[in-house]
């Protein structure tokens, strides 16, 4: 499997991905900041959120993909973007912030990593993570589906497990309170409108879809697509408009130490 992602592809759909980053930032309740890092960075969407939030800032972004670390430095110039990984990274000093959005149900082992991040901050300091918790959605259960159906199913056999299934929300509650002052912890459910299932194929093709499509090449690939889309057909029907609506639960926490 290709190890690194594609910054156009999950850029075409950036107001509505960028729609819950935004989210998340008005739920942190600080009113400076001297040191911000965007771990999980992807193309710089949001850490110009949160560099247009916290001006006066020094800014880190931080991404185990070299071709968004290159779309969020070509996006923000003087901002400075390393590559680093959520479970192993280290921090020249305490952050007033760490901002995870959208990329924690990537990383495993949430029992340790949380309360690492919160180690990493200042006194007072925040905590804030964004992680998208759609796995039981038909978006998702036809990429499963799909995968176990077809010729392909031996290649995707670990496809499924690419993710890491997010415990309730209590489970988040008890990880952070012994180590923060305070824990808030929700879930949001967006509802995308989408211009048919070939967007909604295109949407996933940028993030969770990529486990099962990157290891097929040529005709098996295109072949799983169009499986996959037939079976996305009974979910998402056309509104009013022709456009289908992808709901899209989110879950949010904001722990502040």
């Amino acid at each position: 499997m290709p190890a690194d992602w594609n910054a156009s592809q999950y850029l075409k759909f950036e107001d509505q991905r960028t729609r819950p980053a935004r989210d998340l930032l008005a739920a942190v309740p600080l009113q400076s900041a001297a040191f911000v890092v965007d771990l999980g960075c992807g193309p710089g969407n949001s850490t110009e959120i949160l560099a247009q939030r916290f001006p006066g800032a020094e800014m880190l972004g931080l991404d185990t993909s070299p071709a968004m670390l290159e779309a969020a430095r070509a996006r923000l110039p003087g901002v400075t973007f390393e590559l680093g990984d959520a479970s192993t990274f280290t921090l020249p000093k305490p952050a007033d912030l760490i901002y995870a959005n959208a990329v924690l149900q990537w990383v495993p082992d949430h029992a340790t990593l949380l309360p690492r991040l919160m180690s990493l901050l200042a006194p007072c300091g925040v905590l804030a993570v964004q992680m998208p918790d759609n796995l039981e959605e038909p978006s998702h259960v036809a990429m499963r589906e799909t995968a176990m159906a077809g010729p392909w199913a031996d290649t995707l056999h670990t496809a499924t497990r690419a993710r890491t299934v997010l415990p309730e929300p209590g489970a988040y509650y008890d990880m952070l309170k012994p180590h923060a002052g305070a824990v808030d912890v929700w879930h949001t459910i967006y509802n995308h409108p989408l211009d048919g299932i070939p967007a909604i194929v295109e949407w996933v093709k940028g993030t969770g879809l990529r486990p099962f499509i990157d290891p097929l090449e040529g005709d098996e690939r295109t072949q799983f697509l169009e499986e996959y889309a037939a079976r996305l057909s009974d979910s998402y029907l056309p509104r009013v408009d022709g456009k289908v609506l992808l709901a899209f639960p989110r879950f949010f926490i904001v722990a502040v130490k």
